[in-house]
């Protein structure tokens, strides 16, 4: 637990008493003390941090000796049974257990909470914030918090469970796909639950909302930023009644429990097109579902608004005036390779340019651009459609994803012809695009002479400009990252978290990339086949800046954290 400034000046001025009154309610011996103290008069530190580094006591034992100095109430224990569990339903249970509060009881002018840091003025002020009222404080250890906050969540969670589990019924299933779902009067527990759960995945930005069945209970997390996040636990017994409201809300079978099923639900929040990609699949405990949140929206960002700069934002630019070619987009799923073709599409669409684009799922609409949705149903794939479209002799083609022999190509032959093709496709790093395309099948002379660049990406979170604090890089964050040499009074920020954030320290995502474009040399190497590590060592050569590379220029400018690099960005390079 961190000490605030505030009771460690408390110590201080009191620190004579202090350390009698630590050596009366805690096992600190006369001698520890008088070690401290000695520590204290020659290096000029605090008395409470000496002590706490030393593990003569712990931070909560100052604090329980500090609320008894200036008269803040202190208990052992916590009455569950007195905390009415509505008091809590505005606090995130994350929130509650990092920093170790839970409210007790609220009156017109003021809010009694337990926490295990009275000091903790920033958490208090965030209450203060959630109930518009005086917060008044009781201290007690973080063991009793932790358990109340166990206790009273699950109490307020089994509340909404058995109103959902006793009025639950089919016929109370039927929402409209055109409905706004804050206008819903509908008073069906189960509608309400599953309205609250996708609005507030809309509300935090997340992407993605898993619904996870296990032996007990059911587990529902969010990916945020790319990041799963554990959001709410519900009893077992409820995940019957949600699974059917959202498969009726997808018009699924709801009676079919044994086959995986996909569907689509389409719903406004707030005023705004929501498209929803369901996926259910049959799992040991029940059926395991993805909702793939997509916000309908006619506005493609800028690719300098996206993270590219420098030389790669110049040669994307230059790419999007050639009139032949092959351009791919590698990356794993989820990190935004859709939204980089079209930022590049915006910029080639004009009136004397004929675009069509093959999709799945159709993510961005865009006036002067023909789309076609993939449909498996009736075998639409991604190859019968690029066959239908180069029927109507088209300029530039986007394909969705190349997926197999037959569309890499016919995406390939399509170039050859005097038409740009962009698609995507998925390899850890530009240079085993060549390599991948071989692997399908694709004949190397074909690749070499239609392919112009391939660009690879990763999204990192971005950090919160509200908290991040600037570090200076530790010898072992060097070795972490693989450099030796740091540019001069070189700083690294840290994630630390706050309500602007979410606690979460990180606001946003940003692209990390590297752009290979394709010379005489890489030529040559695939139509030898040379393996990737040959082809990126060419390419790095030739001036190619790589993804580690590129992330260092973004963690030395205050945009990303070394971790969240770490994380998004995990391969070894040594190309010297």
């Amino acid at each position: 637990m961190k000490i605030s400034e505030h009771l460690m000046e408390k110590i201080e001025t009191n620190k004579e008493k202090i350390g009698q009154l630590l050596l009366k309610y805690t096992s600190l011996t006369k001698q520890q003390l008088e070690e401290a103290l000695l520590i204290q008069k020659e290096e000029g530190q605090l008395l409470g941090d000496i002590l706490v580094q030393k593990n003569y006591v712990n931070s909560h034992d100052i604090i329980k000796v500090v609320c008894h100095q200036v008269e803040i109430p202190y208990i052992h224990d916590i009455k569950v049974d007195e905390i009415d569990p509505n008091i809590v339903k505005d606090i995130p249970i994350n929130y509650a257990k990092a920093h170790e509060v839970i409210p007790l009881r609220e009156t017109d002018f003021y809010v009694t909470i337990y926490t295990s840091n009275p000091f903790d003025f920033n958490t208090i002020n965030d209450l203060h914030g959630i109930f518009r009222k005086e917060i008044k404080t009781i201290v007690t250890t973080p063991l009793k918090i932790q358990d109340a906050i166990n206790r009273v969540y699950e109490k307020a969670n089994r509340n909404i469970v058995d109103t959902i589990e006793n009025e639950f019924s089919e016929e109370n299933l039927d929402l409209e796909s055109t409905t706004d779902i804050l206008d819903a009067t509908d008073d069906a527990p189960v509608i309400k639950f599953v309205n609250s759960v996708i609005f507030r995945a809309v509300k935090e930005k997340a992407s993605d909302i898993h619904i996870e069945p296990y032996d007990k209970e059911t587990i529902f997390r969010y990916r945020i930023n790319g990041v799963m996040q554990e959001i709410l636990r519900q009893p077992k017994k409820t995940h019957a009644a949600v699974s059917s409201r959202i498969k009726v809300m997808a018009k699924l079978d709801i009676a079919e429990k044994r086959l995986p099923q996909d569907g689509r639900i389409k719903i406004k929040i707030a005023g705004k097109d929501i498209d929803i990609r369901l996926s259910t699949t049959p799992v040991q405990n029940g059926e395991r579902i993805v909702m793939r949140i997509l916000e309908k929206t006619n506005t493609v960002l800028e690719l300098s608004k996206l993270g590219f700069h420098g030389q790669v934002l110049k040669d994307l630019e230059d790419l999007s005036r050639r009139k032949h070619g092959v351009l791919y987009v590698t990356g794993p799923t989820g990190h935004g390779k859709t939204t980089t073709l079209f930022a590049i599409l915006e910029k080639m669409n004009s009136p004397d340019k004929m675009i069509i684009t093959v999709e799945d799922p159709v993510e961005y609409e865009l006036a002067g651009i023909s789309q076609i949705q993939v449909n498996h149903k009736i075998d639409l794939s991604f190859a019968v459609a690029l066959r239908s479209i180069l029927r109507q002799n088209p300029d530039i083609v986007m394909v969705g994803e190349t997926r197999d022999q037959e569309t890499a190509e016919m995406a390939i032959n399509a170039s050859l012809t005097g038409h740009f093709v962009l698609s995507t496709l998925h390899t850890n790093d530009a240079a085993s695009a060549p390599t991948r395309l071989i692997d399908m099948g694709v004949q190397p002379f074909l690749i070499a002479s239609s392919l112009v660049a391939v660009l690879a990406q990763r999204l990192v979170r971005v950090l919160c400009d509200s908290c991040k604090t600037p570090s200076d890089i530790t010898e072992y964050e060097k070795t972490l990252l693989g450099i030796d040499n740091v540019p001069a009074g070189a700083k690294v920020f840290k994630a630390v978290g706050c309500p602007h954030c979410n606690q979460s320290g990180y606001s946003g995502r940003t692209c990390v990339s590297e752009l290979m474009m394709i010379n005489d040399q890489i030529r040559a190497l695939v139509l030898r086949q040379a393996d990737a590590a040959t082809v990126k060592k060419a390419a790095v050569k030739s001036g190619m800046v790589t993804l580690r590379q590129d992330a260092f220029t973004k963690i030395f400018n205050g945009i990303t954290s070394v971790e969240e690099m770490l994380r998004a960005i995990n391969s070894e390079e040594n190309y010297e």
